[in-house]
C-alpha cells in the first residue's frame, strides 16, 4: 500500500494486493471526517485497465458517504491503451470466466476486510468490461446486497448460474449499443427471470455503448460515444437503486 494523497477529508490510496502469484494494483477513496462505518462500493474498471476515469467516479461515490475501492482485475502495470490491445486483454477473461470470477472476488475482499465498510451494505458498479464484471460477480455467489451495470455486455457462457446471485441488479444500456446483441438482451432476461433475481434494465433511447464515458469521443457512428443525458440519467438512476436497497 501507498502513494496516499489527502484533499480535505478526501483520502485516496494506491492499494497493491496478491491474487494467487499475480500482484494488482487498487485505488481506495474515502473521506477520512466520517466516523464508523458505511456503505462500500466496489468499481469494476473499462477495457483499458484502471484509470483515471474509474478514480474520478470513486471521488463522486465518496461524495455520497461511500467507502470505494475501485479493484484491478489486469494486475500492476497492464494497462492496454486501447484496440487492438485492450480487446486482447478484456477478452482474456471473457473467455474464461473463472479466472474473472477469481479475480473480480479477490477485489472485492479488499473492500470486505476494510475497517470502514459495513459489509452487509456493499454492492459493484462497473463500466463496458466491468459492466459485464459485475454481472459475473454476481453470478459467482458473492454475497453483496447489488450490482450496477453501465453499457456492458450481458452474455453469458453459463447461464444457470444466474442462480448464484444474491442481491439485486440494475442494467443501464444503450438503446442503439450495436455491441449488445438483442438476443443477448433476452437471453440475459430470461436467466434472471428463471431464476427469480429481482432485476431492472434501463434502456437510453439514441445511447451507443460508453454513453458515460468522454473518452469515447462523440461520434455516436463509431458505435461508442459519449452520451451527456443518458451519463447523467444513469446517474441518478444508480443513487436511487442505492438509496432504495440500502434502505436510506
Amino acid at each position: 500500500m501507498g502513494g496516499m494523497t489527502a484533499m480535505g477529508a478526501l483520502v485516496e490510496k494506491v492499494v497493491e494486493y496478491s491474487v494467487g502469484e499475480v500482484v494488482c494494483e487498487g485505488f481506495h477513496a474515502f473521506d477520512d471526517a466520517v466516523a464508523g462505518k458505511r456503505p462500500g462500493i466496489l468499481i469494476v474498471h473499462q477495457w483499458t485497465g484502471l484509470t483515471d476515469y474509474e478514480k474520478m467516479r470513486a471521488r463522486m461515490l465518496v461524495e455520497l458517504g461511500y467507502n470505494v475501492f475501485a479493484l484491478d482485475v489486469y494486475g500492476k502495470g497492464v494497462r492496454p491503451p486501447g484496440p487492438p490491445a485492450s480487446a486482447q486483454e478484456a477478452g482474456k477473461y471473457k473467455g474464461d470466466r473463472a479466472l474473472y470470477r477469481e479475480r473480480l472476488n479477490a477485489g472485492l475482499a479488499v473492500l470486505m476486510k476494510d475497517e470502514r465498510t459495513d459489509a452487509g451494505k456493499v454492492m459493484a458498479i462497473g463500466y463496458c468490461f466491468g459492466g459485464t464484471g459485475v454481472l459475473e460477480l454476481a453470478r459467482s455467489g458473492a454475497k453483496i446486497a447489488g450490482v450496477v451495470s453501465f453499457h456492458g455486455g450481458l452474455d453469458s457462457p453459463s447461464p444457470a448460474d444466474g442462480k448464484n446471485i444474491q442481491g439485486e441488479v440494475l442494467v443501464l444500456h444503450g438503446d442503439a449499443d450495436p455491441f449488445v446483441p438483442a438476443a443477448d438482451i433476452a437471453a440475459f432476461e430470461k436467466e434472471l427471470q428463471d431464476a427469480k433475481v429481482n432485476y431492472h434494465l434501463v434502456r437510453y433511447p439514441g445511447a451507443v455503448h460508453a454513453f458515460t464515458q468522454k473518452m469515447a469521443g462523440n461520434d455516436p457512428s463509431k458505435g461508442a460515444a459519449y452520451d451527456e443525458k443518458a451519463d447523467k440519467a444513469s446517474w441518478v438512476e444508480m443513487k436511487s437503486f442505492f438509496d432504495r436497497v440500502f434502505g436510506k
